[in-house]
């Protein structure tokens, strides 16, 4: 099977306009950047597509092997630019799409022109000085929620996701997602994004690199951008003015105008 058909790839824009290919985060599908993609298609080649296991991508292609470390994301990425024969693509990875953009850039970096971690996180538990926002008692605590109550836990964590909570549309829409999701992908996905470490990850980034993080955000608090930033040689760190963990969704048009300020920035 391709990997068009597989991660249900849609490709819009112009031909002609450099490749910007666009890596959802957890519990979430392509359909999540509906609205800062108007606003970048005029510019760019706008790539698009699902993660495996998420949105309509082939749900009998994943398997917990390949799919329980980020690799084998980063491998379906680096799958997808080879069949669409994508070059000097700018990846913008959300969330925990980011680090699997990192990895990805790291296996093949003269196939990327540019990164954009948008609210990325290298680890979410802390570890001595490094303040990732969770302690390993959150963690579990999280994880044996979603274990024993899926769709509980998604009505009780998307709107603590996506901030906002003056918006609560912007909640519904993300625990609507959630719940569209397989629990038992979900679950895997899920233990592998809170308990993956991939710090040691950021200083093999040699690709120019884009840190895209919310003023306020519980899932990724500013220490994690700040170190990322300074992990990644010559990054730029860009804070927006916005609240919660999916900048796309709740400031669509300070996100797409940050992300093409970089793209077309030297």
């Amino acid at each position: 099977m391709s990997m068009r058909t597989r991660n249900n790839v849609t490709v819009t824009g112009r031909e002609d306009g450099p490749a910007l290919l666009l890596a959802h985060g957890f519990g979430c599908d392509q359909n999540l950047w509906r609205l800062v993609v108007p606003e970048l298609e005029r510019r760019y080649r706008v790539v698009l597509f699902d993660h495996t296991g998420a949105g309509h991508s082939d749900l009998s292609a994943w398997t917990p092997e390949r799919y329980g470390s980020l690799d084998g994301y980063a491998d379906d990425v680096l799958a997808i630019c080879r069949e669409l024969d994508l070059r000097d693509v700018v990846l913008v990875g959300h969330s925990v799409s980011a680090m699997i953009a990192v990895l990805a850039a790291n296996l093949e970096p003269d196939r990327f022109a540019k990164l954009v971690l948008l609210t990325p996180s290298p680890c979410y538990l802390d570890d001595g000085d490094y303040r990732g926002g969770f302690s390993r008692a959150d963690i579990d605590e999280l994880l044996d929620s979603l274990e024993s109550n899926y769709l509980g836990w998604s009505a009780t964590m998307a709107p603590v996701i996506m901030g906002n909570p003056d918006r609560p549309e912007l909640g519904e829409e993300l625990t609507n997602s959630f719940c569209r999701t397989d629990p038992a992908i979900a679950r895997v996905f899920a233990r592998v994004t809170f308990l993956s470490d991939n710090r040691a990850d950021l200083a093999k980034v040699t690709v120019p690199t884009l840190i895209l993080e919310c003023a306020n955000d519980a899932i990724a608090p500013p220490e994690v951008g700040r170190f990322t930033h300074e992990q990644i040689p010559g990054s730029t760190l860009v804070t927006l003015d916005a609240t919660g963990h999916c900048p796309q969704l709740s400031a669509p048009e300070a996100t797409a105008a940050a992300i093409t300020a970089f793209v077309s920035g030297p």
